[in-house]
C-alpha cells in the first residue's frame, strides 16, 4: 500500500522530520480502515508505536474528519504489561499530537494514578486512555463502563507477548471480549518484536473462531544486532556463582567508555547487589541508577524522567524496564547473569539505540561456565533471527472468577449471555456448562463446604434469572483486591519524615531489628522502627546487607536448553569457546560422557564420604526440584538413606550415603501417577498455589477499607479454607485452580515428563571414582541453595577451585584412562 493513504497532516510530520512512513505502518492503517483488526511483528526501533497508533491519529486527522468536528469520549485504549511503558508511550506519543495539531487528550490510568482523577476518567474520559490489564478489568466493574466504552474504536494491546500466555492474558482476554459485547465494531490492534508464534497470537488476539479476521503484519527488518560476550581479563570463567562479580571492574570501563549504559538483572537483589559494586568502584563520580518494581512510585519516576532526559551514565533495571521503553539515547545494553531466553534477550537488547537501520550493541555477562554456555547459545539464537517463547494454556478459573465478579459489580448478568462473552476469549473456549455452573456457584457461595457462611454469599440469581450482587459493598471489596500480580507482602520503607523509598517483603523484614543496616533504593539504610506494615529508616554509612526477594525465577526456555546440549555434543565447536572452558569440556569427555540432545546423562561418584548422584535434564529449575523431591522419596523406600539435592536449571545432584546402582528405577514415568500426587498434596506448593488463587479469585481478601492483611493473616486464612476444602469438597473450583498452577507453574510438570520419557528409554549412566567436570557448578551450590545470590561469591569460588582440582586433575595412573558408561539405554 502507498503513503498516499496516510493523512497529508501525518505524512508531511514524517516528512519534516526526515522520516519515511514505512511499510507495514501503512499497512495497520489499511487494516484498521477495512474494519480488520491487526497483529504486527517488528523489530525494536522500527516504530511499532506510532504504527499502532497511527489509524487513531488519523481518525482525528482535518484531512479525514472533513470539516466535522473531533469524535469525543474514549476513543483507543491502549494496554502495556507496565505502569512505565505507558508512561513512557505517553511522552512520545504526544509529540506528533502536538506537533501535527491534533485534537486528542491522552492520559494514563494505572494503581498510581490519583483516585480524583480515576473518578473523572470514567464520566469524562480522554480520548486515548493508556493503561495495565488489571486497572481495565477494574474499569469494567463500573456501571459507567457500558457508556464509557460503548464508542470504543480500537484497543491497542503493547508488547503482547509479555503477557498473553499467563493469568494477565487470561483477564485481558476476557476484557477484550466483554469490550467487544459492548463496542461491536471495536477493533484490537496487538504490537511485538519477540513472538515466536504468530498464528497462535493470532489467535489469541481474534474473537473466538475469527483468526482471519486478524492480519499478520510483518515489520521491515532492522540492522542485526552486535553482542558480545564479556570474559574475565587474563582470568578463568568462574565455575559457580551468578552475580558475575568478577565483572565489576570491566563494566565500570565500559560504562565510562559509552555515553549511557543500561544494565539488566533478573532479579532485585542482583539489582540492588550489582548497583552497590559498581558504587563502590565509582571513583568518578558517575550519575548511575537503580530501578525495580519494588522502589517506589516517586524514586521510579525521578530515575525514569532522569534516564529520558540523558542525565545518567547508568542504569541498573530488572524486567520493570526490559518492554518497550524508548531511550534512543542509550549507547549500550549489558545483561548481567544468564539471559533464559532468546526472546527475552532480544527485546532487552531492543533497548539500545532503539533505532531500525542502526545495530543495537548488547555485552552478555555470565556468572558461570554453564551461563557462559548459555549466553552463546542465547547470543547465536539472536543472530540467526531464532525467538522462543512459552505455550498459551487454558484460562485459569480463579481469574475467570476474579472476572464474573467485576461483571457483576458492573450490573446483573444473565449467565448464557456471559458464557457465550467468556468462550468468545480462546483461553475460556473450553469452558463448557459444568464448569460454568460450578465457577458461577462459588462466585455466589464460595461452593458447597462454604455456603453456610454469609461472607462468602457475593451474588445471587432473582426471579428473573439475573444474577447480581447480595449487597452493594461487594463491589467496592472487589475493587479494592482485585488483581493478578501476587507478590509476597510487603512493608513500605520511609523516613522519619514520611518520603517513601519503596517496599522489602514482610520475610525479609522479620529478620531486622532497630539498629540493622541494608542497601536498598543504591542507599545504605538503619532500622529505626518497625510498625504495623511500615519500616522507618535513616540513612547509614555502614556496611549494609541486600534484601532478597521471593519472586519466581525466570525459566530457562525449553529452545534454549536444546542449543546447549546439543553445543556440548558438537566437540567440533569447541574451538570458538574460551581455553578454559574448552578444557572443562574436554576433560569432561575422556573421563566421562557429554549429554546429548536425545539422551538423559546420569553420572554417580563418592565425595567426603557420601554417594553423589547428577542428573543432567536442562528442565529449568522447577522440574529439576521436583524431580529431587521424586527422588529422593524413591530412594527412601529403597533404603538409600537420601541425605539432600540441590538444583539448577541444567541438572540436579542428589547425595546420600548408599551409591545408586540403578537410576533408571528412580525415574520411571509412572513416578507421576501416585508418587507425584501425593508429594504434591502433601507439600507446600499446592497450599501456596491455592494461596495464590484464593486471593485472585476473591475468596480471600488482603486489604479492608484503610487496613490491610499481613502475610502471615492471608496465609492463616488461606490454609484454613484450603484445610477445610481438602476434607469435605477435594472436587472445590479452587483446589482444581491450584492443582493447574502447581502442575504447570511450579512444578513444570510437562518438562519433568519429558525427562522420565527420556530416561525410560534412552539413559546413559557413568559410575565415576570422583566428582566430574561438569558437576562442578552445580556441586558448589550445596549448601547455598538458600543464600541470596552474589552474597557468598567469593567463599563459593574457593569451594569451586577445590572441586575443579579434583575434577580435572587425573590421578597416578589414570592418564588415558577413560571411565565408560555402565548403561546406556537407546
Amino acid at each position: 500500500m502507498s503513503t498516499s493513504t496516510v493523512p497529508p497532516e501525518i505524512a508531511e510530520w514524517f516528512d519534516a522530520r526526515e522520516w519515511r512512513v514505512r511499510r507495514h505502518q501503512s499497512d495497520m492503517l489499511e487494516a484498521d480502515d477495512a474494519g480488520r483488526h491487526a497483529l504486527l511483528v517488528a523489530d525494536t526501533g522500527a516504530g511499532k508505536t506510532l504504527a499502532g497508533f497511527l489509524p487513531t491519529l488519523a481518525d482525528f486527522a482535518p484531512s479525514r474528519l472533513d470539516g466535522d468536528v473531533a469524535p469525543e469520549g474514549l476513543h483507543t485504549l491502549y494496554v502495556s504489561p507496565l505502569k512505565a511503558l505507558a508512561h513512557d508511550v505517553q511522552r512520545n506519543l504526544l509529540t506528533p499530537i502536538e506537533e501535527i495539531g491534533l485534537p486528542i487528550r491522552v492520559e494514563t490510568r494505572s494503581g498510581d494514578t490519583p483516585s480524583d482523577r480515576k473518578k473523572r476518567q470514567r464520566t469524562k474520559p480522554p480520548h486515548v486512555l493508556l493503561t495495565t490489564p488489571e486497572s481495565l478489568s477494574l474499569l469494567l466493574s463500573y456501571p459507567e463502563s457500558f457508556e464509557l466504552f460503548a464508542g470504543l474504536k480500537r484497543v491497542v494491546i503493547d508488547e503482547v507477548h509479555a503477557f498473553a500466555t499467563g493469568k494477565r492474558g487470561d483477564l485481558l482476554a476476557l476484557a477484550l471480549s466483554r469490550l467487544q459485547a459492548i463496542a461491536p465494531d471495536m477493533r484490537r490492534a496487538a504490537l511485538s518484536a519477540t513472538v515466536a508464534d504468530p498464528e497462535g497470537f493470532r489467535a489469541w488476539l481474534a474473537p473466538w473462531g475469527a483468526i482471519d479476521e486478524v492480519a499478520l503484519v510483518e515489520g521491515e527488518e532492522g540492522a542485526p544486532a552486535e553482542v558480545e560476550i564479556l570474559l574475565p581479563d587474563e582470568e578463568r570463567v568462574p565455575w559457580g556463582g551468578h552475580a558475575a562479580t568478577w565483572a565489576i571492574p570491566q563494566l565500570y570501563e565500559l560504562i565510562r567508555q559509552n555515553n549511557t549504559t543500561l544494565i539488566f538483572t533478573n532479579t532485585r537483589f542482583l539489582a540492588e547487589y550489582t548497583f552497590q559494586n559498581l558504587w563502590d568502584v565509582n571513583d568518578d563520580k558517575l550519575p548511575i541508577g537503580i530501578h525495580h518494581g519494588s522502589l517506589s512510585k516517586e524514586a521510579r519516576r525521578k530515575v525514569e524522567g532522569a534516564m529520558a532526559r540523558g542525565e545518567l551514565r547508568a542504569l541498573v533495571a530488572t524486567a520493570s524496564l526490559d518492554l518497550g521503553v524508548d531511550w534512543g539515547d542509550i549507547d549500550l545494553v549489558v545483561q548481567m547473569g544468564a539471559p533464559k531466553g532468546s526472546s527475552r534477550l532480544l527485546q532487552r537488547i531492543g533497548r539500545a539505540n532503539h533505532r531500525l537501520d542502526q545495530p543495537s550493541r548488547a555485552m552478555l555477562v555470565p556468572g558461570n561456565r554453564f551461563e557462559f554456555l548459555e549466553a552463546t547459545a542465547a547470543k547465536e539464537a539472536v543472530d540467526e533471527g531464532q525467538r522462543d517463547g512459552e505455550d498459551f494454556r487454558p484460562g485459569g478459573l480463579d481469574v475467570l472468577a476474579q472476572h464474573v465478579m467485576a461483571c457483576a459489580c458492573a450490573a446483573p448478568f444473565r449467565e448464557d449471555a456471559l458464557l457465550a462473552e467468556v468462550r468468545s476469549a480462546l483461553p475460556y473456549a473450553w469452558v463448557d456448562a459444568d464448569i460454568w455452573d460450578r465457577v458461577l456457584h462459588f462466585v455466589a457461595t464460595g461452593g458447597y463446604a462454604l455456603k453456610a457462611y454469609d461472607r462468602f454469599r457475593r451474588i445471587v440469581r432473582d426471579k428473573v434469572g439475573e444474577w447480581r450482587l447480595t449487597h452493594p459493598e461487594h463491589a467496592a471489596r472487589h475493587r479494592l483486591n482485585a488483581g493478578i500480580i501476587i507478590d509476597s507482602e510487603m512493608l513500605d520503607v520511609r523516613f522519619r519524615n514520611g518520603r517513601s523509598l519503596g517496599r522489602v517483603e514482610e520475610r525479609f523484614a522479620a529478620s531486622l531489628s532497630p539498629g540493622d543496616t541494608f542497601a536498598f533504593a543504591g542507599m545504605s539504610l538503619e532500622v529505626e522502627r518497625i510498625k504495623d506494615m511500615e519500616l522507618t529508616v535513616k540513612a547509614s554509612t555502614k556496611a549494609a546487607m541486600i534484601p532478597s526477594y521471593g519472586g519466581q525465577r525466570l525459566p530457562l526456555t525449553t529452545h534454549l536448553a536444546g542449543r546447549v546440549k546439543e553445543m556440548l555434543f558438537d566437540p567440533g565447536g569447541w574451538a570458538r569457546f574460551p581455553d578454559d572452558v574448552r578444557e572443562w569440556l574436554e576433560v569432561q569427555d575422556w573421563r566421562s560422557q557429554m549429554p546429548s540432545p536425545d539422551r538423559l546423562l546420569v553420572e554417580s561418584f563418592p565425595h567426603g564420604k557420601r554417594e553423589y548422584s547428577v542428573y543432567y535434564t536442562f528442565a529449568g529449575w522447577n522440574a529439576n526440584q521436583s524431580l529431587g523431591m521424586l527422588i529422593t522419596q524413591r530412594m527412601e523406600a529403597r533404603g538409600l538413606a537420601p541425605m539432600g539435592f540441590v538444583a539448577n536449571d541444567y541438572c540436579l545432584a542428589v547425595w546420600g550415603l548408599r551409591p545408586v546402582a540403578d537410576p533408571a528405577a528412580l525415574l520411571s514415568p509412572d513416578i507421576l501417577d501416585e508418587e507425584f500426587v501425593d508429594w504434591v498434596q502433601n507439600s507446600h506448593l499446592l497450599r501456596r498455589a491455592f494461596r495464590e488463587v484464593a486471593v485472585i479469585s476473591g475468596l480471600v481478601e488482603r486489604q479492608h477499607p484503610g487496613k490491610r492483611k499481613s502475610g502471615k493473616q492471608v496465609t492463616f486464612s488461606t490454609d484454613l479454607i484450603y484445610d477445610v476444602l481438602r476434607k469435605y469438597e477435594p472436587d472445590h473450583v479452587l483446589i482444581e485452580a491450584a492443582w493447574a498452577d502447581a502442575k504447570a507453574r511450579m512444578t513444570d510438570i510437562g518438562r519433568l515428563a519429558d525427562v522420565l520419557e527420556t530416561a525410560a528409554d534412552r539413559l546413559c549412566h557413568v559410575e565415576l571414582d570422583r566428582v566430574s567436570p561438569l558437576a562442578v557448578p552445580v556441586m558448589v551450590m550445596i549448601g547455598r541453595e538458600h543464600t541470596p545470590q552474589g552474597s557468598a561469591d567469593d567463599e563459593l569460588l574457593l569451594e569451586a577451585e577445590s572441586l575443579a582440582g579434583q575434577a580435572m586433575t587425573p590421578e597416578k595412573g589414570e592418564e588415558g584412562r577413560r571411565k565408560k558408561p555402565r548403561r546406556l539405554s537407546d
